[in-house]
């Protein structure tokens, strides 16, 4: 059995020197069972992603993007092959253990931002490092820290709501990455902003990737894909082009 089972034993695992790619894929398969017959939504996706990477996933519509990317979020465990993060065996951890290394490592930027309606913008910044069991008294310092970081201090006692779509994504962003993730996934993360507003979250995706997090973006966008240094593209579920920019 798998010594990395338990939440506990993988605490214990973060304390081991790390190396070699920060993600590992190997024959990863996604398939849905229907009368029709087998629908493949992945096929056989097999790549590494070095740490420091700025990844862009691309393809048509139904192409798996999506599917791979909250595959790669731990939001996903019904899937063949092997994935492993930071050398653990995300295929062979069970979903409390899953959820355990998504909470300590993996921030997510939603197209449609997922803010909580009814919390802050402070309040919305405050949830993920609650769930690192973060200390109150430091919680409250960092999450100052951010709101002045991202420019929105004006905004802190404000609820989503009340935001502009492009505020929101702002904020989306800010608790993405407040508690300092190695990995930061973003689902059409400009989809539903103007051009401007879009640049905007580019050029501080292009700020946090040079101060080390690593990024695997799901755009249409070229101009978007240019700000990385990798491309993936999908189609029908298989990988059909990885090239360097």
């Amino acid at each position: 059995m798998w010594p990395f089972r338990s939440t506990a034993a993988l605490a214990e695992a973060e304390e081991r020197v790390e190396s070699g790619p920060l993600v590992s894929l190997r024959a990863l398969e996604k398939v849905i069972e229907s009368p029709a017959g087998r629908n493949f939504l992945l096929r056989r996706i097999t790549f590494d992603i070095a740490h420091g990477e700025f990844i862009t996933i691309m393809g048509p519509s139904g192409a798996g993007k999506s599917t791979l990317l909250a595959i790669l979020g731990m939001f996903d465990g019904a899937w063949t092959g092997e994935y492993h993060f930071r050398q653990h065996p995300v295929h062979r951890l069970d979903n409390k253990a899953r959820l355990a290394l998504n909470r300590r490592h993996i921030g997510f930027v939603f197209q449609q931002y997922h803010l909580l309606d009814d919390l802050t913008v402070a309040e919305n910044l405050d949830v993920p490092l609650s769930y690192r069991n973060v200390p109150k008294d430091q919680r409250s310092a960092i999450v100052a820290d951010t709101l002045d970081r991202f420019q929105i201090v004006g905004k802190k006692d404000l609820y989503p709501r009340q935001l502009s779509g492009g505020q929101q994504q702002l904020v989306g962003v800010a608790r993405a990455v407040i508690a300092r993730p190695a990995l930061l996934l973003a689902d059409e993360p400009t989809g539903n902003l103007h051009s401007s507003q879009a640049r905007e979250i580019m050029e501080l995706f292009r700020q946090l990737n040079q101060a080390g997090t690593t990024i695997i973006q799901v755009t249409h966008s070229e101009e978007n894909a240019a700000v990385g240094n990798r491309v993936i593209t999908l189609r029908d579920g298989w990988v059909v082009e990885d090239r360097k920019n």
